[in-house]
């Protein structure tokens, strides 16, 4: 524990000097530091992704950097400082915790994120809706995950599986009339079939943003393939027809 402490204290003490003495950390703002965050975020994601946990500690280390620079930040502000950001996790952590700090008694996690997300609520306002949780500058797929979350934590869902396929199956036979028909309704509908889509994943167990993400990486993986070894045959990429380029593809599906 006090190797870490150190290394914290490490970290804390060198923000300072940056602070203080680097032009470019001295400049920085909330508002400048914000699209840098969510760039560090996402690459710490593809670290995860890949598997590299070498990246992830690196990674790692860059959104420390970046939740310690808010902090000092905030410190000069006299808004706050790195204790009071750390104190606050740890009370929330605590308060939503009563199975762990209370006599509150669960069966699962289903049961522990229910709690979790009443327990949110009652810490807003009155009039505060279930959904004010979820950011509004999400992907809209994470976004969509979050919502039926939310919406599950009090009750508003679906019992069965079969019951959110039917779901699926009905929203694509409406998409298919809007389609055939040609109408302005045809995006309104392709929304709702990923929305049920999403809803279904969750049924079965399936992260849809990991799913469609290991989707990319196939295609990408394949494609390249394709470029690569069409290459090395003398063709051109964009002077190929379908069906030779097919031929390629199912090679890389073979692999």
């Amino acid at each position: 524990m006090d190797s870490k402490l150190k290394a914290f204290e490490r970290l804390l003490a060198i923000m300072n000097d940056l602070r203080e003495k680097c032009p470019w950390d001295r400049k920085q703002t909330l508002e400048s530091l914000r699209h840098l965050t969510i760039e560090e975020t996402y690459e710490l994601s593809d670290a995860i992704v890949e598997g590299d946990l070498e990246e992830v500690r690196k990674e790692l280390g860059d959104l420390f950097l970046h939740l310690v620079f808010y902090s000092k930040i905030g410190e000069e502000k006299g808004a706050f400082d790195v204790a009071d950001v750390l104190n606050g996790i740890c009370e929330k952590l605590i308060h939503r915790h009563p199975h762990i700090y209370g006599d509150v008694v669960v069966q699962d996690e289903e049961e522990v994120k229910a709690n979790w997300e009443k327990i949110k609520l009652k810490e807003g306002k009155g009039d505060r809706s279930v959904l004010e949780g979820v950011p509004k500058s999400l992907p809209a797929l994470v976004k969509a995950i979050r919502i039926q979350d939310k919406a599950r934590g009090v009750g508003f869902d679906w019992e069965k599986p079969e019951q959110v396929y039917e779901k699926v199956q009905e929203e694509l036979a409406e998409l298919t009339v809007e389609v055939d028909q040609k109408t302005d309704k045809v995006e309104a509908e392709f929304g709702d079939v990923l929305f049920s889509l999403i809803n279904y994943a969750r049924f079965i167990g399936v992260n849809p943003e990991d799913a469609l993400e290991r989707t990319n990486k196939k295609f990408i993986k394949r494609f390249q393939y394709l470029e690569h070894e069409s290459k090395k045959d003398g063709k051109k990429i964009g002077e190929m027809s379908l069906e030779e380029m097919d031929h390629y593809w199912e090679a890389a599906k073979k692999l």
